[in-house]
Formats: C-alpha cells, sequence, structure tokens
C-alpha cells in the first residue's frame, strides 16, 4: 500500500460514534447547512418504508434542529407498491420520468442519481440504497457528520461488514473479484477504501454537479474515481457504520454488474472507444446451454452544472 494511503487510512477513516448527534446538529445550526437524503427505489416495497421511518424518526422529527432537510425516494419504475409504501411512511415520491423529461430516461441506477440533483436542494447529497435490511440512523449522519464538521472533505463513503447469509464478510464479490483489484492497480490512491461499490455515500452538491455520472452499475465507481481526479485523496473520507444487509443478486446479475464497472473503469483509462459493449452469459435450457447476450452500459450523463434547467433553477 501506497504511504500516501497508509496516511490516509489514519487521518479518513472514523466510526459513525466518533460524532454524535447532538454534535453535528450544533455544526449544522451554526453553518446552515442542508442536508437532501436520496433513496433510488425499483420494486422496493419490502424494505424502503422501514428505511424512510427511521431516517423521519431518528433523524428529522424531534429534534431542535433536524439533521435531514428532505428526504426523497426516487421510483425508477417500479412494478409494485414502491411508491405508495415510501410516501405513506413520509419521503416525498419523485418518478425517475418526471425529472427533466425532455431527456428520455435511461435504465440504471446512475440515471436516477443523476436526475436526483434536479430534484433536491440539500448542500449535501446523501444516497441510500432502498433495499437495505435492519437500518440504522448512522448510515445517514455517519457519512454526513465529516461533512458537517471539516470544510476540506467533500466526498464521505460508508463502510461497513457485508454479511452472505449467514457467513460474515462474503459480501462485496464484485468489489473483491473486479472493483478492488481494478482500483489497486490502476487508482492505487483509492485501495484503502473497504467499500468503494458501496451505495451509502454522502457528496457535496458543488462536487456532484462538476461529475459525470455512468448511468448503470457503474456509477459507484466512476464518481469515486472522478472525484479524486476532481478534488483529490484528501477531500476523501470514508465512515464505518456496521453491518449492511441486504438482498443479493444471483451470479448472472454480478456478471453483469462486473462488466458495467469494468467498463466504466476501461472508459477512464483510455477514454477509448469500445469494441463490443456487450456481455454473453449462459443459461442451462431443456437442450443445453442458451448463449444470452446484454447489452452494457455505454451511455454517461454529462455533469449537472452544464444542465440548462439546473443552471436555471439555480439562478431562480
Amino acid at each position: 500500500m501506497l504511504e500516501e494511503v497508509e496516511r490516509w487510512l489514519a487521518d479518513r477513516s472514523w466510526s459513525a460514534a466518533d460524532r454524535p448527534l447532538d454534535q453535528l446538529l450544533d455544526r449544522k445550526r451554526a453553518a446552515g447547512t442542508t442536508v437532501s437524503v436520496v433513496l433510488p427505489a425499483l420494486d422496493e416495497e419490502a424494505t424502503v418504508g422501514a428505511i424512510v421511518e427511521v431516517v423521519r424518526r431518528d433523524l428529522i422529527e424531534g429534534l431542535p434542529v433536524p439533521l435531514v432537510d428532505e428526504l426523497v425516494v426516487v421510483d425508477s419504475g417500479s412494478a409494485d407498491r414502491t411508491a405508495e409504501v415510501a410516501a405513506k411512511a413520509g419521503a416525498r415520491v419523485v418518478h425517475r420520468d418526471e425529472i427533466l423529461p425532455r431527456l428520455p430516461a435511461l435504465p440504471g441506477k446512475g440515471e436516477v442519481l443523476w436526475r436526483s440533483l434536479l430534484a433536491t436542494h440539500g448542500d449535501i447529497v446523501c444516497f441510500v440504497d432502498a433495499d437495505l435490511r435492519d437500518f440504522s440512523a448512522a448510515f445517514v449522519s455517519g457519512i454526513v457528520g465529516p461533512l458537517l464538521t471539516d470544510p476540506d472533505v467533500h466526498f464521505v463513503k460508508a463502510m461497513y461488514d457485508r454479511p452472505l447469509g449467514d457467513t460474515p464478510g462474503q459480501g462485496g464479490r464484485v468489489t473483491e473479484l473486479v472493483a478492488r483489484p481494478l482500483l489497486n492497480l490502476h487508482w492505487p490512491q483509492l485501495a484503502g477504501f473497504v467499500q468503494p461499490l458501496g451505495g451509502e455515500y454522502a457528496v457535496r452538491r458543488s462536487l456532484l454537479e462538476r461529475l459525470p455520472f455512468p448511468v448503470g452499475y457503474g456509477v459507484e465507481l466512476g464518481l469515486l474515481v472522478d472525484a479524486l481526479h476532481t478534488v483529490g485523496l484528501d477531500a476523501l473520507a470514508q465512515v464505518d457504520v456496521g453491518v449492511r444487509l441486504h438482498r443479493h443478486q444471483d451470479g448472472q446479475a454480478l456478471g453483469r454488474m462486473a462488466a458495467a464497472i469494468y467498463r466504466t473503469a476501461q472508459v477512464r483509462l483510455s477514454r477509448g472507444h469500445l469494441v463490443r459493449p456487450e456481455l454473453t452469459q449462459f443459461e442451462r435450457g431443456p437442450e443445453g446451454f442458451v448463449p444470452r447476450t446484454y447489452p452494457v452500459d455505454t451511455e454517461e450523463r454529462p455533469p449537472m452544472a452544464g444542465i440548462e434547467e439546473y443552471a436555471l433553477r439555480r439562478v431562480a
């Protein structure tokens, strides 16, 4: 590990307990900083309501100053009751297609995160996946904390244990097999991130609006790499929030995720043309293995600061 990364681990890795809630509320009140929490959601009726309820109960209601000013669920086309459940629990629900309607929406999580910048107003934007179980408010307060207390920090990732079933530490298979090797080989300054692909991170809006967003699974790696090049390693940090429990995807879905992440890394390494942005996988059928070919995300949205509607909103 680079000496620079060893120093960064000592200086920029914290626990959620290092910043008590009352300290964060004092800093927030003094600075007048606003915080938006965004949950991108697709068919998450089983979990999204409980997450919204915890954020409202622990970080909005009953506090002298709410830590969270805005709680938004962006629904990307759920076929279940995700939107209904989230609204009943107290979130503002916005459909992906209602945001920036002049641009037809592309499928993918990154698309939803990019559009959410137009649907929110907070100085700090905190993204939280909507499939988490046994959710703790520390997932939000922990990663927002350094942004409220340290003006030199611009981007904070959550770190946590990821059990696979009853086996501790075996989650994050794409992280270990794809993302971590890529980062260690090509961006060794980022080798200290425990969960580089985690969906829980808080970022200053002033940084987010300057970054391109891969529209699919590559969004987390893309934002992290681009943030490094934009603001430098010392502006990045991570906070231990405990244990992350969520729905695990099957091996083929993980393969598609891995291909998108590799593509995102490739674009950042060369900015060159992809020869074949497709991934073929195999499924066993009645007569043997059947090939299934899927497109690999090749689209990216430009920095939001260059979008006319966003610029007009800021002037207004």
